[in-house]
């Protein structure tokens, strides 16, 4: 049997890393993190749109491993916010906020915003990169409503207050099945699965 080749997950955040083995299980490729190959790539999102940052970390990471490496970047945009915090999602409310201070500074200044006006969505796009610099890109979305108060123990980032009213429970209170099947980073990596399975055969 031959060995698989090894994919890495161009990311530091234990949760993310964690939801990817799981969306990208039997994908053929052996799924390796930073940590897992002794990696540390200083990397500074400096990029406008999620595309432009994904782009930089999956291409940065797969020069620095001589692996092909996968990265992306996602946010939350509220539309009563004009789309904010959007690819600044990780930084909202200033540097080295934990993603419980960032959920409270998004629900404090949603305090006065009645249901109907809380319509919001999670945005993901995938980077995928080889050494060579051949990259591709694929996105996935979903719609929801920001909650007036964090659900649920099963996510990270802002899953405690995206609340899917179809389920009326939000993403943290999803199963991680079900939220994989429903999530933007869930569509985003079934795409990037058929990318991975057509550079498989393209090697």
């Amino acid at each position: 049997m031959s060995k698989k080749p090894r994919l890495l997950i161009a990311t530091n955040n234990p949760g993310k890393a964690a939801e990817f083995r799981r969306l990208l299980d039997g994908c053929g490729w052996q799924i390796v993190t930073p940590a897992e190959v002794g990696l540390e790539v200083p990397m500074e999102e400096a990029g406008q749109t999620y595309a432009e940052n994904a782009t930089i970390k999956a291409v940065g990471y797969a020069k620095a491993s001589g692996l092909v490496s996968l990265a992306d970047d996602s946010g939350l945009e509220v539309d009563t916010l004009g789309g904010r915090p959007g690819p600044l999602s990780a930084r909202y409310a200033g540097p080295d906020r934990t993603d419980a201070e960032r959920v409270q500074a998004l629900l404090q200044e949603l305090a006065e915003v009645p249901d109907e006006g809380r319509i919001a969505c999670f945005r993901c796009v995938i980077a995928i990169a080889d050494p060579a610099g051949r990259v591709e890109l694929v996105e996935g979305s979903v719609e929801g409503r920001i909650a007036r108060e964090p659900r649920g123990k099963n996510g990270f980032g802002y899953d405690p207050v995206f609340l899917l009213p179809e389920r009326g429970m939000t993403a943290a209170e999803l199963p991680p099945d079900e939220k994989n099947a429903v999530s933007h980073r869930g569509e985003a990596a079934r795409k990037a699965r058929t990318v991975l399975e057509r550079w498989l055969r393209e090697t």
